[in-house]
């Protein structure tokens, strides 16, 4: 199964939609939103993409009764988890956190296999050795939104072969512009 993990969308409607098309017609199966949308209406311009979205709200909450009709209105395709949300896609267990500290101290768990979060505006894939015996995956996107000077980002993630792939847009024209992946390894 392959994932579009994105976060800090910040009410950027073509940086989110243009990332959330990138990763459908990469063969994306869902979306993971870590959090700062902002506006809940930002989350229409996924409705045309029948793709399923788990999203949480990070520290820019926006409006939470609008949250509450945009889900209905979508029909079960966006799923609101509320601060934080534990899934299990392709047999992983996944937790999504808005901040990255959080992310770490469950990382350290060995109870997910991946903790996708957000909040710093800079992409990092990092595995974390666990309690366990393991490695579990700590997984940022950076802002989709290209908050500030920082690049629009998001991750493209494929849970069979566990490869993690950041995705930049250029701020102008909505498309991918480059794929960065060796030297956000941690």
């Amino acid at each position: 199964m392959k994932i579009c993990v994105l976060s800090d969308s910040h009410d950027n409607l073509p940086l989110l939609e243009a990332a959330a098309r990138d990763a459908k017609a990469a063969g994306a199966e869902a979306i993971l939103h870590c959090g700062d949308v902002v506006a809940p209406s930002t989350l229409k311009v996924l409705f045309p993409l029948k793709l399923p979205v788990h999203v949480i709200h990070g520290n820019n909450s926006g409006d939470p009764w609008a949250m509450g009709r945009i889900v209905k209105r979508s029909e079960g395709m966006i799923q609101y988890h509320g601060q934080d949300a534990e899934l299990e896609l392709a047999g992983h267990k996944i937790f999504v956190v808005h901040y990255p500290h959080y992310a770490r101290a469950l990382a350290t768990t060995g109870d997910y296999k991946i903790i996708c979060c957000g909040h710093s505006h800079k992409p990092a894939i990092q595995q974390v050795a666990n309690m366990k015996g393991g490695m579990s995956w700590v997984v940022n996107p950076g802002t989709v939104g290209g908050v500030g000077n920082e690049p629009a980002t998001y991750i493209f993630a494929d849970l069979k072969t566990m490869e993690f792939e950041v995705k930049t847009l250029d701020k102008n024209s909505h498309t991918v512009v480059s794929k960065v992946a060796d030297d956000l390894y941690v």
